[in-house]
This record gives structure tokens, C-alpha cells and sequence, in this order.
């Protein structure tokens, strides 16, 4: 797409339905058309759940990510699952972000940007509709609890789920909230941090010295946090965009949204949402991802050159990342839009392992983070941030490798997951350990 075009985009006018116009892929469609209609127009009518001005501090510090000055760590669950919308779940992944913001920042001296894939990371793209199951035939894939049970016997695609989806993501803010109001909330969930775990690895002397430092010394705004999710199902995205007098239109179900692989086509339906809302806007970028594509996108989501409106997510895998990056950010630099550059270290890492499981290995990972961070500092642009899939609890076995040392055998010990595979808390905290320590090793 050349600039003539690019400038006949631009010139469209923009809403928060003209997406209608465009094809969208991996979007859900339903049968009960009544039913569908009433909850689109019921959850038109619904409080938001995040305000303007909080979204505004979010890409205020984005922008400082941008420029070497914070770290991002965006982290949470694959897909959030209802039956997870429990107290000690919700505490835990908090927990989790408060520890790891703790230990980078400690290290690195960069002040860290907390955002959470939660309260709205309820759908997931598929690589197919559907699915063959034995005695069954083909049914419906599974694609998040905001669209479908995973049970064979609820694959049917419901609308009545998309307003599920707003009560759980109610039900998690209001008691993250609640715990952020608390003042003795940081300090305790940092004097819970004990790296025991991680004695088998070498650098546990000096990771010890850096556990003391941080509860000598708390970072400022320790359960500061944002959420964030994939704008995958744009007719629930656009019944939660709100306008607001003199500053436009705000997606104001979350505080940060983004583009998923499957969906950044320069002409479809999602790339036409996102150019036009004032959220902050993340756009994953993937081997697929040619360098005059990506010149050209950049352009079209981030026209005003806006400092900390555009994250690129960048997933390519740790074999991949010195092939891809360097031209994705001389792509960037010749269109002159700024961006802030995050690092996904697990989508592109995603194998099957000898027992059929989905996993990931954590030196593929954090590989993949500590190489893109290298490439960036040859190139001369800045990663702003990491993007990994993780969960607070302790005992699941998703992942293989790290100083806990899962092997592929003890995956089924308890491999919850109903998508992709996350990293335990043990190798969470040791991803922030090593991050930190990359970003200090020049």
C-alpha cells in the first residue's frame, strides 16, 4: 500500500461501527439473532469499567518505555477462565506482577509499567473454526469463555456469554481495586517474595542480595497496575467504546488493547477499530509480517505520530528473531511514526511435546527476550517491554525448563490450561531476575 493509499485510509471517516464495512476475521457469529441484539445493546448501556484519564497515564508511560526510560512487563493468562474469578487466583496474579516489577526494577533502575492481561482476555483466535472430535464429528473450536464453553457440550457460540464476560471482568477489577486501595497490600506481597526455588541456579547468591534490596527499598507504586486484552470480538469492543467531549472515543473496557497476528490485515475490519480509538493500541508481528506491510501499518494505526500510542509486539521464535527484527525496525524507522517495541517470548516458542501437550521451553523464551534486546541495542531503537504468558501459581506444570526444572514427564502433574501454556510462578520470577540482569549487561 503506497502513500496515496495509506492518505485514502486516512481519509475515511472513521466511527466506532465503520469496521462493519470490512471483513474481520476470527470473530464469533450467532444464530439467535433477538438474543445477540439485546446483549450488544445491553452491554452498550453498561458503566464502563476503566476511565480516560487512566488510560491517558498509560500511554504517557508507554511513551517513557519507548524511550529506554520504563519497562513494561505485560503478563497474564492465555485466556482467562470464569471458573478463575476467585479471590486467592485474582491475588495471586497480582502478586505475581507486583514480585516481578519489584526484582526489574530493583536490577535495572527502570521504573516498571504493570499491565495485566486480565478483567477481559476471555476470547482466543483459533487457527480453525472448528474441530473433529471422536463419536461427536465436527464441532465449534473452543475460543474463550466469552464465546464458548470448553466442554464438547457447550462449543455452541453464545451471545449471552460476551455479558459473562463484563460481570467477570466487574467481578476482577472491583477486587483488584480493593486490594490496590489497601496500603499494606505492596508491602506484603513483596515480603512473600522467597527465591528458595531458585537455588539451583548460579546466580542465586546475587539474586538473593536484590530480593533484600527490594524489600529494604520498595519501589515507588508497587500494585500500579493496567489491563489489557486482545480486541478479538470487535461488536463487544465497539459496545464499550465511549465517546469523550474534545479527546474522541475511548475503548474503555480496558486500558490497552491489541491486534492479534491472525487479525492485522491492512484492510480489515480490526486495523479499522483500532486507527480510530485513543487507547493505546498493540499490534502483534509475527515471520508473516513483510517490511513495507509493516511500514504501511504503523502508518495507518498511528497517523498523528503519537509517542506511547503504538506497542508492536513483536513473536517470531528464538530461532527466528535475528532473521525478522532488524528489518521490521528499519521498516519502522523509515516511516517515521514512533513506537514502543515490546518483546512476546513465548507464542513464536509454542511446540508439542512427546506426550501431545502444548508447551514451551523457558530458554526458548527468555532467548528470544534477551536476543531482541541485543538487536535492538545494535539497530539503535529501544525494547520498551516483554510480553509473556504467566500465572501466580506455583504448581502448574506447563512450561518445561528453568531452575524448577519441569521436565516433558511431569507436565501432566498438573497442566491446567485450557489454551496455550503458561510459565509458573517459579519461572515467572526467574524470567525477571534474568531480564533485569539483560538489561544491566552491556
Amino acid at each position: 500500500m503506497a502513500a496515496p493509499e495509506i492518505a485514502a485510509v486516512a481519509a475515511r471517516k472513521w466511527g466506532p461501527a465503520s469496521w462493519r464495512s470490512y471483513e474481520s476475521l476470527q470473530m464469533a457469529t450467532y444464530d439467535d439473532k433477538e438474543l445477540y441484539d439485546k446483549t450488544i445493546s445491553k452491554l452498550s448501556k453498561l458503566p464502563p469499567l476503566v476511565q480516560h484519564d487512566e488510560v491517558d497515564s498509560l500511554t504517557a508511560m508507554l511513551a517513557a518505555a519507548g524511550r529506554g526510560e520504563r519497562f513494561i512487563i505485560q503478563g497474564g493468562d492465555c485466556a482467562e477462565r470464569f471458573i478463575d474469578c476467585e479471590a486467592e487466583r485474582l491475588e495471586a496474579q497480582m502478586q505475581l506482577l507486583v514480585q516481578m516489577g519489584a526484582v526489574l526494577q530493583t536490577i535495572s533502575g527502570r521504573p516498571v509499567v504493570r499491565i495485566a492481561r486480565i478483567a477481559g482476555q476471555y476470547g482466543k483466535p483459533r487457527s480453525k473454526p472448528t474441530e473433529v472430535v471422536p463419536e461427536l464429528g465436527e464441532i465449534y473450536s473452543f475460543k474463550g469463555d466469552n464465546i464458548n464453553g470448553y466442554s464438547t457440550a457447550e462449543r455452541q457460540w453464545d451471545p449471552k456469554r460476551l455479558l459473562d464476560g463484563y460481570w467477570h471482568s466487574c467481578a476482577t477489577l472491583n477486587y483488584l481495586r480493593s486490594l490496590q486501595a489497601s496500603e499494606a497490600t505492596g508491602s506484603s506481597m513483596l515480603s512473600n517474595l522467597d527465591i528458595e526455588f531458585l537455588k539451583p541456579s548460579p546466580s542465586y547468591g546475587e539474586w538473593c542480595k536484590t530480593v533484600a534490596s527490594a524489600k529494604d527499598s520498595p519501589p515507588d507504586g508497587l500494585t500500579s497496575f493496567f489491563t489489557s486484552h486482545e480486541a478479538m470480538q470487535l461488536d463487544l469492543e465497539e459496545s464499550l467504546t465511549r465517546e469523550v467531549r474534545g479527546k474522541g472515543h475511548y475503548n474503555l473496557s480496558a486500558h490497552m488493547v491489541w491486534i492479534g497476528d491472525r487479525t492485522r490485515q491492512l484492510l480489515g475490519g480490526h486495523v479499522e477499530y483500532f486507527r480510530g480509538i485513543a487507547n493505546p493500541v498493540g499490534c502483534k508481528v509475527g515471520p508473516s509480517m513483510q517490511n513495507e506491510e509493516l511500514k504501511t501499518l504503523v502508518q495507518i494505526l498511528n497517523p498523528n505520530r503519537v509517542e506511547g500510542k503504538l506497542v508492536l509486539i513483536t513473536r517470531y521464535g528464538v530461532g527466528k528473531v535475528e532473521q525478522y527484527l532488524p528489518g521490521h525496525i528499519r521498516a519502522v524507522m523509515e516511516s517515521g511514526v514512533p513506537v514502543v517495541w515490546e518483546c512476546d517470548g513465548v507464542h513464536g516458542n509454542t511446540v508439542t511435546a512427546s506426550n501431545k501437550l502444548k508447551t514451551r521451553d523457558f530458554d526458548d523464551v527468555l532467548g528470544e527476550c534477551t536476543k531482541a534486546l541485543a538487536i535492538h541495542r545494535e539497530n539503535g531503537s529501544v525494547l520498551g517491554g516483554i510480553h509473556l504468558e504467566i500465572t501466580g501459581q506455583t504448581t502448574v506444570t506447563e512450561c518445561t525448563g528453568g531452575a524448577c526444572g519441569i521436565s516433558e514427564e511431569r507436565l501432566t502433574s498438573n497442566y491446567e490450561t485450557y489454551c496455550d501454556p503458561r510459565l509458573n510462578y517459579a519461572q515467572s520470577i526467574e524470567a525477571a531476575f534474568k531480564m533485569g540482569d539483560a538489561l544491566v549487561d552491556k
